[in-house]
């Protein structure tokens, strides 16, 4: 199967370096498990891989919300609610397989691609241009 990398570019910046070097080794995960998925690697390796990405995920999120409490950042309730809802979610599929015992899709992975690529230029880019203009 063809499979696609997500491409690291100006267009996934969001201006703030430390910021975007978590970004930057998040879609290197995501592109690992991508790569796992579409040469149907090994179920558990490829379990490992996503339970790789959630926690660099995790901690990356308490990064943000923590620079977001220093700031002052005005949307932080909301960016926070996010990041539990794609927790929530990632989590969610992660368990569902795990029960179904099947492994991870190539949807999972185009929805895990929404969900990354959807935050970064969505509510991460309010972030950055905020904290572009306080720190």
């Amino acid at each position: 199967m063809l499979v696609k990398d997500l491409i690291w570019d100006n267009t996934l910046s969001v201006q703030i370096q430390e910021i975007d070097e978590d970004h930057r080794r998040l879609v290197d995960l995501f592109n690992l498990l991508n790569h796992a998925v579409g040469d149907d690697e090994r179920k558990d390796y490829i379990e490992a891989i996503l339970e790789e990405l959630i926690s660099c995920t995790i901690w990356h999120f308490r990064h943000e919300e923590r620079l977001m409490l220093k700031y002052d950042y005005p949307g932080y309730s909301e960016h926070k609610k996010e990041h539990e809802e794609l927790i929530d979610s990632i989590k969610a599929l992660q368990q569902q397989r795990k029960q179904e015992g099947k492994h991870i899709t190539n949807n999972d992975v185009e929805f895990l691609e929404h969900w990354l690529t959807g935050h970064i230029l969505g509510t991460d880019m309010d972030l950055g241009a905020y904290l572009s203009e306080v720190m």
